[in-house]
């Protein structure tokens, strides 16, 4: 593990495993993917950035005491019942995101979500 990876999970070590499990399926599906760890967000990019990985800022209602959010980009809105929260921040591009909290749930139905939002992206 780099220095920056360590220096994001500081705060929160224990999603550190779920992080690295999302990357790797990422990875293995598109080893040209560029990481690129920001203050607040991990993003994902070819062309554009796809996907996001994020701590939550503050502890919240009803939601796991360690977890990750994976956000992506579709040219949709995506209906689901993992789908915790969905916005539009440009016309027809609809960020989505997702909470995970077990390495289970980074199933091949998000990886189909992934891959749907990287090949968006790449349309752009």
């Amino acid at each position: 593990m780099d220095i920056e990876t360590g220096l994001f999970f500081a705060k929160m070590p224990q999603a550190l495993p779920l992080y690295k499990m999302f990357a790797e399926k990422v990875l293995a599906e598109y080893p040209d993917v560029r990481i690129k760890i920001h203050k607040s967000q991990i993003s994902f990019s070819n062309k554009h950035q796809f996907a996001f990985v994020w701590l939550p800022i503050r502890t919240m209602k009803n939601r796991p005491d360690i977890y990750i959010i994976v956000s992506f980009g579709l040219s949709y809105r995506l209906e689901s019942p993992r789908i915790v929260e969905v916005a539009e921040p440009y016309p027809n591009r609809w960020t989505h995101h997702v909470i995970i909290q077990d390495k289970n749930e980074i199933d091949l139905e998000l990886v189909n979500w992934i891959k749907e939002a990287y090949q968006f992206a790449m349309s752009k």
